[in-house]
């Protein structure tokens, strides 16, 4: 995504300015080591591009900036639940207008930290009083946080995800490890199967990786980049690409995005609301992915 052609509308600091696309604000972050943008629409980062590297994120040419929308691509923040166990799919972070708390900067990079509190719509969808954040680190490499804080006088149970979509020059010509081998198949029914150490997509994936490793590593041939996400505080990775029959059917994609993309998620998994993380109050859970190339 082109950040630095979008005109400022805040300067904040010599790194960090707010930029508009359409109806969506986006603290956009220019420095000697990346570039990056963040939306306030979702909490959603749309870039990351390293000084003299294509961008490691793919946003869809066709992504909807309505403001209203989940964007396509970037990292969407699914959040209070991950999937369809619950309307909205995927929570309501990914919809609702964060704030921007503070930023900060040195010489090795910029930090961008959000917030996003409870409101009569989120209560309306989940009744339950909560303080999450998400904390943005870009440098030599991107540290994404979300930080979830109980507090209300009770407790209550959440999963979620970063929903990283990777960039790749070709998904025909990448090879994924560090996965593990064990996976429940969302296009099986959630059916428990085994694969190989390495994967290499030759068609539509939407799987539930149980057991992975820390670090996942996606190897770029084309580019002759190995994309690296490692994650904390997850239960699972979820990879998935729609392929495409999956691309036609998106109105925010272009039929030939998923060539060259690719979903590598930090994930809470559960199969119900229910089975997620409980919290009491005052307690806080993190929820990490750290992404870079070599």
């Amino acid at each position: 995504m082109n950040l630095v052609s979008l005109p400022a509308i805040a300067v904040l600091s010599d790194n960090v300015t707010i930029v508009q696309k359409d109806q969506v604000k986006i603290v956009r972050i220019i420095h000697d080591k990346a570039t990056a943008g963040i939306a306030l629409h979702g909490g959603h980062l749309v870039s990351y591009q390293p000084t003299g590297q294509q961008d490691l994120i793919w946003m869809s040419e066709q992504a909807i900036f309505d403001g209203k929308k989940a964007l396509r691509g970037g990292i969407p923040v699914c959040w209070p639940w991950f999937g369809r166990i619950a309307a909205p799919a995927h929570g309501f972070a990914r919809t609702s207008q964060w704030e921007l708390v503070e930023h900060r900067e040195n010489e090795h990079g910029v930090i961008v930290e959000l917030a996003l509190l409870p409101s009569k719509d989120t209560h309306q969808l989940w009744p339950h009083m909560f303080d999450v954040s998400l904390l943005v680190e870009v440098g030599d490499e991107l540290k994404v946080t979300l930080k979830v804080i109980n507090i209300d006088d009770e407790a209550w149970t959440f999963s979620g995800a970063l929903h990283t979509y990777l960039n790749v020059a070709d998904i025909l010509q990448t090879e994924t490890t560090g996965m593990g081998t064990q996976y429940l198949d969302s296009l099986q029914d959630d059916k428990v199967c085994q694969g190989g150490d390495t994967l290499v997509l030759t068609d539509t994936i939407d799987r539930v990786y149980t057991q992975p490793e820390a670090l996942i590593k996606i190897e770029d041939k084309v580019l002759n980049r190995t994309l690296t996400v490692e994650n904390q505080g997850h239960n699972a990775a979820v990879l998935w690409n729609p392929w495409s029959e999956g691309a036609q059917s998106m109105g925010d994609m272009q039929d030939d995005g998923y060539q060259t993309m690719f979903c590598v998620e930090s994930t809470i998994h559960a199969p119900t609301i229910e089975q997620g993380i409980t919290l009491q109050p005052s307690e806080n859970y993190e929820l990490v992915t750290v992404i870079a190339a070599q």
